[in-house]
């Protein structure tokens, strides 16, 4: 109800108040405000529509006469009935209660927010996880989907595990970055995001622990929580992941397996060292513990190329690996893959056509010709050569207007810079502020509830002169917030 994307026409002779009250009327009429919807308070209404409170109030009195809305004081202002419900007997049902009944629990209100202000045009996003419109391959894609037409017969559903041929080109391209895996062991998926849903409901019982860094990209979702299992944090370093806790706490916590980000960690920017990388693949063996290990910004090194992944290194079946064209290519497409032994592979892969029959039979084809061509890899490159030159400007940015405010470490790839804020702020007013000046952040505390001087900044989406804009308008929010 937040996306009130209307407004009472002025030029005209019918009372504002009752444009209003016919346009909220239409909205119970036609089921889209249900029973027991809670209306948004009169100034917010009174702002979206661009009318006084006055008008508002008017029109709200009218729906309340009309027996379609209730006001109680202090409790807000909701929809009791309506027009066909005050014609029958028979109780309409109650939607909002089916909501609160559905097991896959909601966004993080904060989530939520930032879900909706990144398709606000306005708005500087300097959180933002993706890369630039800037920087989108156009004319490649162009050459690519031209080349298409030739080879597709038709684009029906696709086999379990995905199209053999993306997985042909998928096993080719794994064997550049040291694993060895054949077509049959990999799974196409649409994102990353799919393959742990897939995960939590095909290989965990319910009431598991999952290890995972702290702070880390899990906290923000819920999406092993919703299968009622138990995200528990383990401390960071500037190497990564600090395996000497895992067999400690594996005894007490008894967790079925590990997640990290191990390539330019989301939120943090960290690579883990290949030191640590074999003594976490040699302490994950010790105790029988599972990895999922995330690789989804693998190939965005900026200064030198990022250690073998744990699974080339895996030589006991120990780990799952994931990896996505949404961060180097392109989130739209929705393609992403799991490669993992075969059984687990076979299961996953059951569960997806059941789930949505499999992923764009287009998309397949496109990431597929990506890989054949070699475009792909001139495409990388170029990205590199981007992010390096916005990497530097964001330091730049940090050093002129942040450097008595904040602390933070220069990542050498990826897309993110953890800022910590040294002055004691709150972090929620700051979102909020932030957002009343334009400006839309990733707080540190969706990622760790105890980050709560933290962001999560991003180079690689804003365009380099809202990156100027955005940067100097926050930390002047901040020193408002400090004073």
């Amino acid at each position: 109800m937040n996306e009130l994307d209307w407004k009472p026409d002025k030029s005209t002779p019918v009372p504002l108040y009752i444009q209003i009250k016919e346009y909220i009327k239409e909205k119970i009429e036609t089921g889209e405000w249900t029973l027991g919807t809670k209306i948004p308070p009169q100034r917010t209404l009174a702002k979206a529509f661009g009318v006084n409170r006055s008008t508002i109030v008017a029109a709200m009195e009218e729906l309340i006469a009309d027996g379609l809305l209730e006001g109680k004081r202090g409790g807000g202002t909701k929809i009791i009935n309506n027009s066909w419900s005050l014609m029958t007997s028979t109780p309409l049902p109650d939607w909002n209660s089916y909501v609160q009944a559905g097991s896959y629990y909601p966004n993080l209100p904060t989530i939520q927010v930032i879900n909706k202000a990144e398709f606000d045009s306005n708005i500087i996003r300097l959180g933002t996880g993706e890369l630039s419109p800037d920087l989108f391959p156009r004319e490649m894609m162009k050459q690519v989907f031209e080349k298409l037409t030739g080879h597709i017969d038709s684009l029906g559903y696709e086999e379990p595990k995905g199209l053999l041929f993306l997985r042909e080109q998928l096993s080719r391209y794994l064997k550049t970055i040291g694993i060895e895996a054949s077509p049959s062991s990999i799974l196409i998926v649409s994102g990353a995001l799919q393959a742990l849903q897939l995960i939590s409901i095909g290989l965990l019982r319910r009431g598991a622990t999952i290890f995972l860094e702290k702070p880390s990209y899990l906290y923000s979702l819920h999406v092993f929580q919703s299968a009622e299992m138990r995200l528990f944090g383990l401390p960071l370093d500037e190497h990564g992941i600090q395996a000497n806790k895992i067999s400690e706490q594996k005894k007490r916590q008894n967790a079925s397996l590990l997640y990290t980000i191990p390539s330019f960690h989301n939120p943090t920017g960290i690579l883990m060292s290949e030191e640590r990388r074999r003594k976490l693949i040699d302490v994950c063996e010790k105790e029988r513990l599972p990895i999922i290990e995330d690789d989804v910004y693998r190939e965005l090194w900026l200064d030198s190329p990022p250690p073998p992944p744990l699974k080339a290194i895996d030589k006991n079946g120990l780990v799952l690996y994931l990896g996505s064209m949404s961060k180097t290519l392109s989130p739209g497409l929705r393609i992403g893959w799991i490669v993992g032994p075969k059984p687990v592979i076979e299961r996953l892969a059951d569960i997806k056509m059941q789930t949505d029959y499999g992923s764009s039979s287009l998309s397949q084809w496109a990431v597929a010709e990506w890989l054949a061509s070699g475009l792909y890899h001139q495409h990388l490159e170029e990205v590199r050569k981007e992010l390096k030159v916005r990497r530097e400007i964001m330091i730049d940015l940090l050093q002129r207007y942040f450097s008595d405010i904040a602390t933070w470490t220069v990542p050498r790839g990826g897309f993110y810079i953890w800022l910590r804020i040294l002055p004691s702020i709150s972090i929620r007013e700051l979102f909020e502020k932030s957002l009343e000046h334009g400006i839309l952040l990733n707080p540190g505390n969706v990622y760790d509830k105890h980050a709560a001087q933290y962001l999560r900044l991003s180079y690689s989406y804003a365009s380099l002169a809202d990156l100027e804009k955005g940067m100097f308008r926050l930390s002047k929010v901040i020193r408002q917030l400090i004073t």
